[in-house]
């Protein structure tokens, strides 16, 4: 005889107290169609009515007729094995249609999982060499970008709509273009920008709240992707969105939608609460670097100014923008896009008035360096009237090359560069008054001449630093030039779509955070400290890789580069959870592929 023993409560529980409607439908129905116990009873003990009981079995009855041997009328069969694969489908038709915009294997995989569509690696080449594809043709990275971003792939197939992700259904791997954005979340939260961002007066919804948009925009300017307004080249890759705690990130219209909403205040109050994370670490010194950039606009012209744009050699209807840049660390800590002909020579003061607007140690501040057409002499004479010494360049005219003309002793001092580079600049040192600098003060003028310096003369209302010292301050101002290149060509300031003065203040803003993220990254690698964003991402974060979520921890496999160990080991070492993600912790490791 079977031993009989009783069950335990659990067991008890689950079948008294069934947990779902159809695990009670199949008690309700094998105590009435098979142990014979009377519909009324049935429909007493769990609570239906006596007609239901009778619907219930009639609908039985009827599934038991048609449903295949392999199949159950109440539960779910689970098949193992891979899901099989339609290969003349929509799903294989998709993949040929991709392949003849010319996009590679790994870049297609990419899109199908976006589509949540996900197909290997081996079956999509499968599919394209029985299609009669053959390998594509050997193309360096900037033509595989300019395939990527305008090959118009995402009109073939309606991406998803962005909204928040649930982990809980995450259970596959995902590949990734945005798989090397992961590397700037220790560096998120080591300064805590991610608190900053949720603090910030910055717009949210439910579907997306702050942190996740302004999140969303990050990924899109630390990939370097080239204008919203281009093909959503961003709306199928589950990695970006990852990145900012959604499924995708959203589409163009979303963006602008965004930006929209926003105000000059929130971006000056954003900049500000950074700017004090910046000082509490150490990352801005006493001296700041000021310039403006152009940046172009290409609808109609009627409502803009023209400016000098260095990029293209002429004057464009633009938008003028204003930098500030600590020529040691490479921050930019001040960003303002409301520049017009007739408020350029207060952007000086308005900078000296947020610098100084949070605390008494923001005094710290002690040096401006800008060029000769940055502001005027009554505005220089300001500057000194509040203590800020200034290094700029005299404008130009006949007295100042007479003068020049006279001096006999000069002196040469050699300027180092960047990249161990030097130039050789001669010098001399006079002193000067002008009335429109204020009454009685004097002026010091150091002359230059040499390669690419011609009767050249840097004002100063410093008179205890000696003139070598000068010469070589002014000259690291020449590293923001280099600054303002990164942004016109890595971050793509001279490819505005908006006349919308605005918009632009908040997509600088952006840029500004992405590029400050930039150099905090490149200050954590050894040897580094001073590349532009292009090299980095060019050296340690482009490229695709694989995202693997399990319970606890979100893994990233990036692709072998030269340089993916010295990245690895210099991130932080703290382990971070991320409230967006998940509260998951990251880990970054390399690949098993290059």
């Amino acid at each position: 005889m079977p031993r009989t023993r009783m069950p335990s409560e659990e067991v008890m529980d689950y079948f008294s107290n069934p947990r779902t409607a159809t695990h009670k439908q199949y008690l309700a129905m094998r105590m009435f169609l098979y142990e014979g116990v009377p519909a009324e009873e049935v429909a007493e003990k769990y609570g239906y009515k006596t007609t239901t009981i009778y619907t219930v079995a009639r609908d039985f009855k009827n599934k038991l007729k048609t449903c295949p041997n392999d199949e159950d009328p109440f539960f779910q069969v689970l098949h193992v094995g891979p899901k099989a694969v339609d290969r003349e489908g929509d799903d294989a038709q998709l993949v040929i249609q991709y392949r003849k915009k010319m996009l590679s294997i790994p870049e297609i995989q990419i899109l199908m999982a976006g589509l949540e569509r996900p197909m290997s690696a081996g079956l999509i080449g499968e599919i394209l060499r029985e299609n009669g594809f053959v390998r594509l043709p050997k193309r360096d990275q900037a033509t595989k970008d300019e395939i990527y971003k305008n090959s118009g792939y995402a009109k073939l197939a309606e991406a998803p709509i962005a909204k928040l992700i649930e982990f809980a259904k995450e259970d596959t791997i995902i590949p990734s273009k945005g798989a090397g954005l992961f590397c700037f979340l220790p560096i998120i939260k080591k300064y805590g920008i991610d608190k900053l961002i949720e603090k910030s007066q910055y717009p949210g919804t439910t579907q997306i709240p702050t942190l996740n948009a302004i999140l969303s925009f990050l990924a899109l300017k630390l990939y370097g992707f080239e204008r919203y307004g281009h093909d959503d080249a961003w709306c199928m890759d589950r990695g970006l969105g990852m990145f900012a705690g959604l499924n995708v990130l959203p589409k163009t219209t979303w963006f602008s939608t965004y930006a929209s909403k926003t105000t000059r205040d929130m971006n000056v109050a954003f900049m500000k609460e950074c700017n004090k994370v910046y000082r509490d670490n150490g990352l801005l010194q006493d001296t700041v670097n000021m310039d403006f950039i152009t940046v172009p606009y290409w609808g109609d012209p009627d409502t803009f100014e023209n400016n000098w744009s260095g990029k293209r050699h002429q004057a464009l209807a633009s938008i003028e923008a204003a930098l500030a840049h600590d020529p040691d660390t490479g921050i930019i800590c001040y960003g303002d896009t409301t520049v017009e002909h007739d408020n350029q020579n207060e952007v000086v003061l308005e900078f000296l008035d947020f610098y100084h607007s949070n605390a008494e140690e923001d005094k710290k501040l002690k040096y401006l360096v800008f060029d000769s057409k940055f502001t005027v002499l009554e505005k220089l004479g300001a500057l000194d009237d509040k203590g800020i010494k200034f290094l700029t360049i005299q404008r130009k005219s006949k007295n100042q090359q007479v003068k020049a003309s006279e001096i006999k002793d000069w002196k040469t001092v050699r300027i180092a560069l960047e990249n161990n580079k030097a130039r050789e600049i001669t010098y001399a040192v006079s002193e000067t008054k002008n009335y429109r600098y204020g009454k009685g003060k004097l002026l010091r003028q150091v002359f230059l001449k040499g390669n690419h310096v011609k009767h050249s003369c840097i004002i100063t209302n410093d008179f205890d630093m000696s003139a070598e010292q000068i010469v070589r301050k002014y000259a690291r101002r020449w590293l923001i030039e280099n600054e303002i290149q990164e942004h016109v060509d890595f971050f793509h300031l001279n490819q505005n779509s908006s006349g919308i003065v605005i918009k632009v203040d908040f997509d600088l803003t952006m840029t500004i955070l992405a590029h400050n993220l930039y150099r905090l990254l490149a200050n954590e690698i050894p040897r580094y400290k001073h590349c532009t964003a292009k090299k980095i991402s060019r050296s340690f974060t482009e490229g695709i890789g694989d995202i693997a979520v399990s319970e606890k921890t979100i893994d990233v496999k990036l692709n072998l580069k030269r340089g993916t160990p010295l990245m690895l080991g210099a991130l932080p070492k703290d382990t971070y959870t991320y409230q967006w993600l998940d509260n998951k912790s990251i880990n970054i490791q390399p690949g098993s592929h290059s």
